[in-house]
């Protein structure tokens, strides 16, 4: 006997598993092959997609902790073999932000007692390890890496590939490619090792690297320095999405290491 509860409107795909104690709401749908673990509560308007792995205690589809919410029609989705380990929550979104869908990408890894708040946009492949809260209307890029125990105010954008160091404090956006870490949060460098696995060349991490000592070493503002990289480099999609992500970033970029790059 299966003790869970399943809304009768709720979608389930071949091959689901819903272990005991599971509550599944209304205007539900899980793709095909996924787990749904023992007290796992999968709240109303959630998309869960194909294979993934929600474990015990997990909350997904809360209402956003929002004073501005007013019970709108929002949203969750959660992306194909994306694994949510336990007590996350992720909460739906809001009207008001513009947003209404809180999104999770593919291929990711939400790690246990994890917080991802309404209308927050994370990317695939990316890793949040356990007690990692991202506050409201966050956007997270693929592949990035955030450290457990970090906090994201909200607003707050991490560029693609990077990683941020295990208690790390982001006021701040923080550029593609680098790692960071410190108090203020701080450019440590670019993340060779992330990009090797990925496939960049030596070549290809030797031109960000030169970009960021542009952008970081030179003592100058982000305007100009952005403005140098344009004069100094060739047209690549890395060099145009560190300089674009720059020149749009609402908050600032977190400030450079005292430490110099290394040569």
């Amino acid at each position: 006997m299966n003790l869970s509860y399943i809304h009768p409107d709720a979608k389930i795909g071949n091959n689901v598993k819903i272990d005991p104690f599971s509550y599944i709401a209304g205007n539900v749908e899980i793709g095909e092959g996924s787990w749904i673990g023992p007290h796992a509560t999968i709240m109303d308007n959630v998309k869960i997609g194909k294979n993934c792995r929600i474990y015990p205690g997990a909350i997904i589809g809360g209402e956003p902790q929002d004073y501005k919410f007013g019970g709108e029609l929002t949203f969750v989705e959660i992306g194909d073999n994306t694994i949510i380990r336990e007590y996350v929550t992720i909460n739906r979104g809001t009207l008001t932000s513009g947003r209404g869908t809180t999104k999770v990408g593919k291929n990711c890894m939400i790690m246990s007692y994890a917080h991802i708040a309404h209308d927050c946009h994370i990317a695939d492949n990316v890793v949040l390890v356990s007690y990692v809260g991202i506050a409201g209307v966050s956007d997270i890029d693929e592949y990035v890496i955030i450290g457990g125990h970090s906090a994201a105010h909200q607003f707050t954008r991490i560029g693609a590939h990077s990683m941020l160091s295990g208690g790390s404090m982001i006021g701040k956006d923080v550029p593609p490619f680098i790692i960071a870490g410190k108090r203020p949060l701080a450019f440590g460098g670019v993340n060779v090792i992330g990009l090797k696995r990925r496939g960049f060349s030596n070549e290809k991490i030797d031109e960000i690297r030169d970009i960021y000592k542009v952008i970081y070493n030179n003592g100058l503002n982000t305007t100009d320095a952005c403005d140098k990289v344009e004069a100094m480099f060739d047209e690549t999609p890395e060099k145009r999405m560190i300089v674009d992500f720059i020149r749009t970033t609402k908050r600032g970029i977190i400030r450079g290491s005292v430490d110099t790059i290394d040569e």
